[in-house]
């Protein structure tokens, strides 16, 4: 066949009769470049015809193939190894050359070659093969795969292949680690990564550049991709792509959402992704792409071209009559105003030259772990939801928080098709969590019978005047706002002859956060119930807090202290006088501590509350009241905050700390009110 019966004059006219002929011809050529045995005659062969042909123009016209030079590194330092220039072939049904892939391979310059060394690397929509060929003469990776979808050009990404690892007489070329491309780079007909996929292969490098406008014919995408289609539609998955059914797909970024979140699946934790990405959507949006699927992400290098003019961008201006949004492009490459896609479209008509801003991103998962598992759960039948996911935040800490309750979530969803039943006290996990918290963080010797959950800290505060109903209440101001009206409107302080007492008549007076001001009316009034929080200022040390329960014990008050204001999840928690108090003194059996977890920067709204108390009587009462009066704290709740509580523990070695043995309490108020 060619190259082999035929002479180089005899091979041109092969290839002069169509594209189809001139890929048939090169198709014999590489079963010959395949064959140990032929391959240094068919090389030599390949020699021969550049040197015929030369690398004009006119040769892709006439012969449907075209032989050039790429030069690299025209500013390579003193002792640089590296060939300075690659030598190529194209033939009219794959992706030419051009200043997209030329901006591209700047961009991953604009990397350290160590970024590369001895790594497994991937290139998505590799055309002629040229960039991966470059990598790999460059960087020295361990093996650079090159993938595309259209099967002619792995054909002739392969021969650019040996034309590149033999020398024109067919030796094979080594490089410093004498090793050959060969040995470095291959070539796959491939839909994305889903070569990479089907064979179990982990990357640690990710760079592509693929299309990302609409088919402006969007039926023509659904034809099936075979090496015998007709040269057009193959080039024209160089420069269009289908919709892929991601949000992205109105700026025409669909298949790029699809490789990034294909990438996370095959990546490992610490790998890198690089993205050729046209700036016609807006920087924004493109960079958006990347951060809301949890990526770090780097602008590496950034220009202008010419709108290629055979790309039609019709499709941009459809997506601009039926929404907001509009795309970016300029009046030349000297144009500094953006013009949006139907201005474009009309300059270009009228034989304007317009531009658009070409941009080459580097990425990195913050959280590589957690997001592949975030991403594998919705794969399988959660794909609109990821649609509305956002895992960018400007602030670090948040991202520590949501990123790992996510994957934890999705951990729990994939392993269970419901949530357990959990007792109305709460999860013995989420109890067990808090208890270890306040045991390792503050060395209160609790365990999770001493803590019962809420939905809330209003819904504690309501439960426990409800179990207690009592005549009158006094309850801080800050925390009444949750409270039923006519509690906070009734008058009836003192019991009058008569009056029912199974009617639920709570009279709460409101009093100042303020310690001394409390103790006064507590004093005064009498209340059988008190619940209050403290100033910060009064946090800080256990004197006012001491003051309160000798107050209350006296008196006989049920005293509920709300500490939520000064409760911290962190790993570095700020002094706080009540469970420094408790650290070295046993929760008397008229007190119990309210906790709200009202920090939250994530969900502001998903707020759990837990009270603490060491009288098992109360502990069993205050849950009842959790299923009686408002139902069980939704798992999803306790889940988020047990995530956060699992952080600060897990880390830690168990029964580290000795239990330090506590004070007992004082003598038991007699006065106590109790509950049906």
């Amino acid at each position: 066949m060619a190259g082999s019966a035929l002479s180089v004059e005899e091979f041109l006219k092969e290839c002069q009769k169509s594209g189809d002929a001139a890929y048939g011809a090169f198709r014999s050529l590489l079963e010959r470049l395949e064959d140990p045995n032929t391959r240094t005659a068919a090389r030599i062969f390949l020699s021969d015809l550049y040197k015929s042909v030369g690398d004009s123009d006119q040769c892709l016209e006439q012969y449907h193939f075209q032989i050039q030079d790429i030069y690299l590194d025209q500013y390579q330092g003193v002792g640089s190894q590296g060939r300075k220039k690659l030598t190529m072939m194209v033939i009219p049904s794959i992706f030419m050359p051009e200043n997209w892939s030329f901006t591209f391979y700047e961009g991953l310059n604009r990397h350290p070659d160590s970024i590369f060394k001895d790594k497994t690397v991937a290139e998505l929509g590799c055309g002629n093969g040229w960039i991966s060929i470059a990598l790999a003469e460059k960087c020295l990776p361990s093996k650079v795969y090159g993938l595309d979808i259209n099967p002619r050009a792995v054909k002739v990404s392969w021969i650019n292949l040996y034309l590149n690892a033999l020398d024109e007489k067919g030796q094979v070329i080594y490089d410093a680690e004498k090793k050959t491309l060969l040995d470095r780079v291959e070539f796959y007909e491939s839909d994305l990564l889903s070569y990479i996929r089907d064979h179990n292969i982990e990357l640690e490098r990710i760079v592509g550049c693929i299309p990302q406008i609409l088919n402006p014919n969007p039926d023509a995408m659904s034809k099936m991709i075979t090496e015998n289609a007709s040269e057009e539609f193959l080039h024209s998955l160089s420069n269009y792509c289908a919709l892929q059914g991601f949000v992205e797909d109105q700026f025409g970024l669909g298949l790029i959402a699809r490789a990034v979140e294909e990438g996370i699946t095959v990546i490992k934790p610490m790998g890198i992704m690089i993205f050729n990405m046209g700036g016609r959507p807006g920087q924004a949006v493109c960079k958006r792409l990347f951060e809301r699927r949890g990526f770090h992400v780097n602008k590496l290098w950034q220009t202008k071209i010419i709108q290629a003019a055979d790309t039609d961008i019709s499709a941009l201006v459809e997506i601009e009559k039926n929404s907001p949004h509009r795309f970016e492009f300029f009046m030349g490459l000297t144009g500094d105003q953006p013009i949006c896609a139907r201005t474009a479209w009309a300059y270009g008509q009228a034989g304007g030259r317009i531009a658009h801003a070409l941009s080459v991103y580097s990425c990195q998962l913050r959280q590589p772990n957690q997001v592949k598992k975030i991403f594998e759960f919705l794969k399988n039948g959660f794909h609109d939801v990821s649609s509305s996911l956002d895992l960018f935040f400007e602030d670090d800490s948040v991202a520590d928080e949501k990123i790992p309750f996510l994957a934890s979530f999705a951990d729990q969803l994939k392993e269970n098709s419901c949530f357990p039943y959990e007792p109305p006290a709460g999860s013995i996990y989420f109890r067990n969590l808090i208890a270890s918290f306040l045991k390792t963080y503050h060395h209160i010797p609790l365990n999770s019978d001493n803590v019962v959950v809420f939905p809330s800290r209003a819904v504690a505060i309501e439960n426990a005047l409800h179990l207690f109903s009592p005549r009158l209440a006094i309850v801080d101001e800050h925390l009444t706002q949750h409270l039923p009206r006519k509690w906070l409107t009734s008058l009836a302080i003192k019991s009058a002859e008569g009056d029912d007492p199974s009617k639920d008549v709570i009279t709460v007076i409101e009093a100042p956060r303020q310690s001394d001001l409390m103790v006064e009316l507590i004093k005064k009034l009498k209340p059988q119930v008190v619940i209050t929080g403290m100033a910060h200022y009064e946090a800080v040390t256990s004197s006012a807090f001491a003051h309160l329960l000798e107050v209350t014990r006296e008196i006989g008050s049920r005293l509920f202290l709300d500490i939520s204001d000064h409760f911290e999840l962190s790993s570095l928690p700020s002094s706080n006088g009540v469970l420094k108090y408790l650290a070295g003194t046993s929760l008397p059996s008229h007190a119990a501590i309210v906790c709200g977890l009202v920090k939250n920067q994530v969900y502001a709204d998903l707020e759990v509350a837990f009270v603490i108390s060491e009288e098992e009587t109360i502990l069993k009462a205050l849950s009842k009241t959790v299923e009686v009066l408002e139902g069980n704290t939704t798992p999803i709740r306790q889940h988020y905050y047990g995530c956060l509580f699992h952080e600060l523990l897990a880390f830690q070695l168990a029964n580290r700390h000795p239990v330090v043995k506590r004070e007992s309490e004082k003598a038991k108020s007699d006065k106590l009110i109790g509950f049906l």
